[in-house]
């Protein structure tokens, strides 16, 4: 049992410390200013349409 709770802990502090470095890495870099942003608006339009006319039908068709 002594054995196993050392080792436990030996896994914990291990992990503890090997997360510091996963979060202690730089950010990314920068996006360029010029590049312009993709529009999105067709495909959400017709899926929130979509979306809302299955809504309807299963709500209609609760009531029958």
């Amino acid at each position: 049992m002594k054995n196993v709770t050392l080792f436990l802990f030996l896994v914990v502090v291990a992990v503890l410390f090997g997360a510091h470095d996963l979060i202690a890495q730089p950010p990314p870099p920068a996006l360029p200013q010029d590049v312009t942003q993709a529009p999105i608006d067709g495909g959400l339009a017709i899926l929130a349409l979509s979306g809302g006319a299955y809504a309807l039908k299963k709500i209609r068709g609760s009531k029958k």
